[in-house]
């Protein structure tokens, strides 16, 4: 259950993110695209999947946050990668605690 859970959180944080590019000017945006787009599916996985001691929007946001640093440091965009990142990590974090609760 959790590794299909991460994958449909990976794909779903993935498309909103490049839905979020769509308007922005860079060099290489298909590339930045993708990038982006795996970047967050790897948080969407991750966080069903991994223990941690503590609470599930904590984990989520730990995870998002861990995971979006390289990007962060990569592009030097660090407020809006490590915002997303955050956000998004903690609501997947959320919405795994809620349905793990419903699966007891």
């Amino acid at each position: 259950m959790n590794v299909k859970l991460g994958v449909l959180f990976g794909f779903i944080f993935g498309f909103i993110d490049v839905l979020l590019m769509i308007p922005l000017e860079m060099p290489n945006k298909t590339v930045a695209m993708m990038g982006a787009f795996f970047g967050r599916f790897a948080i969407g996985f991750f966080i069903p999947n991994t223990v941690l001691p503590v609470p599930f929007w904590l984990k989520g946001l730990i995870v998002g946050l861990v995971i979006s640093f390289p990007e962060a440091i990569v592009t030097n965009a660090y407020a809006p990668i490590l915002i997303i990142g955050g956000i998004g990590g903690t609501a997947i974090g959320i919405a795994t605690g809620k349905l793990k609760k419903e699966r007891r």
